[in-house]
């Protein structure tokens, strides 16, 4: 064969072989797989001895510079030099507010990337609204809550002093809070009745009668299961997709919901967040904010993409001052990271990894 498509997967299992084919270009599409420059797949396509790669992703960049490096170190080896030279030189006084730094990072840049947005490509896409509805927690679930907050607040507070070997252990305890925020029983804090669902089942209920299709996500499936409860409750038919589906099942699914066959399609962010397309829904509900906006985009992109022909209408439910309010602060943050290196904008960019700065704001 002259041209051979295959999986990361595949790839890295069968490395020997295609190191033996002799391929002349390489293009490594949703490349973002390959952001860890760690990974073994990483190794593996930076080492393959292919004369011309190319570097294809819609997320560059997902939650800091040395991902941007990764990728750039596959499609132009030594344009931004080391791992360990790429920190000292851009990251970290980037990461510091170096203007100057960030336009020669930008201006090294500009001669090996083509950047297209959808709006240049597909002008006629139909628009995309996107609101944020701020949701009251119900007194039983904001005690819990506040309860458990300080108790956190203390336990982070004991440990930003070494972010680094503490880091799991922090992310740890604000996941729990996380899942707090969303609905009490699923931290064994009680039973109070979650106002998210309760929001959820009113704009389901309203959308379904009005005959939009909508995708449901969260990235916590035991959430994501008591929304589809919700659905059940209602009488409406849906789907459900996380980890655990694959296969036949997973295509029969995303089959199904195009044809019609159901409204409603219950998404976890990780499953749904790439490789589908979903052009038939015009409804994206978000039921949780997660700390990365290029994961959350990708998943509105299943929606809002080539063969889209209605308006898609996005709702991200936020609960009101808990720390899902301070996440969606962290989530402009690496936006506009990533707006600063890749778009026109030319602020001076902060470091999008979380710093212990970032773990005491969302601790206030």
């Amino acid at each position: 064969a002259q041209l051979v498509v295959t999986s990361y997967t595949i790839f890295r299992l069968a490395y020997e072989d295609f190191e033996a084919a002799g391929f002349n270009v390489m293009i490594m599409d949703e490349a973002q797989q390959l952001k860890n420059h760690a990974s073994k797949g990483y190794k593996q396509a930076r080492q393959l001895p292919v004369p011309c790669k190319f570097v294809v992703t819609g997320t560059p960049m997902e939650n800091n510079l040395m991902e941007l490096w990764a990728l750039v170190s596959l499609a132009a080896p030594g344009l931004l030099g080391g791992a360990k030279s790429f920190k000292d030189n851009y990251q970290k006084p980037i990461a510091d507010g170096d203007q100057e730094r960030l336009e020669r990072l930008k201006s090294r840049l500009r001669p090996f990337v083509l950047r297209r947005t959808k709006e240049q490509v597909v002008p006629e896409l139909p628009a995309k609204t996107e609101q944020v509805l701020e949701v009251e927690l119900e007194p039983g679930h904001r005690k819990a809550y506040d309860r458990r907050f300080q108790r956190v607040r203390q336990e982070v507070l004991g440990l930003v002093d070494d972010v680094d070997s503490n880091r799991f252990q922090i992310l740890q305890s604000l996941t729990l809070l996380r899942q707090l925020a969303l609905d009490p029983s699923l931290v064994g804090e009680g039973d109070a009745p979650s106002a998210k669902l309760e929001m959820l089942r009113e704009l389901m209920g309203d959308a379904v009668s009005e005959g939009h299709k909508i995708l449901v996500f969260s990235q916590f499936t035991s959430f994501l299961a008591k929304a589809r409860d919700v659905a059940e409750e209602l009488g409406i038919e849906h789907g459900y997709l996380d980890g655990s589906t694959t296969g036949p099942r997973r295509k029969e699914l995303i089959d199904g919901f195009g044809e019609g066959d159901f409204p409603v399609f219950f998404i976890s962010l990780k499953s749904g967040g790439f490789g589908i397309n979903l052009t038939s829904a015009d409804y994206c509900i978000l039921l949780d904010p997660w700390w990365n906006p290029q994961a959350e985009a990708q998943a509105i992109d299943r929606a809002h993409r080539i063969g889209q022909t209605r308006p898609v209408y996005v709702y991200r439910l936020v609960a009101k001052d808990t720390i899902e309010s301070k996440v969606l602060a962290l989530q402009a943050k690496k936006t506009q990271l990533f707006n600063d290196v890749l778009g026109e904008t030319a602020q001076a960019a902060q470091s999008a990894a979380l710093s212990a700065d970032d773990f005491l704001a969302l601790m206030e």
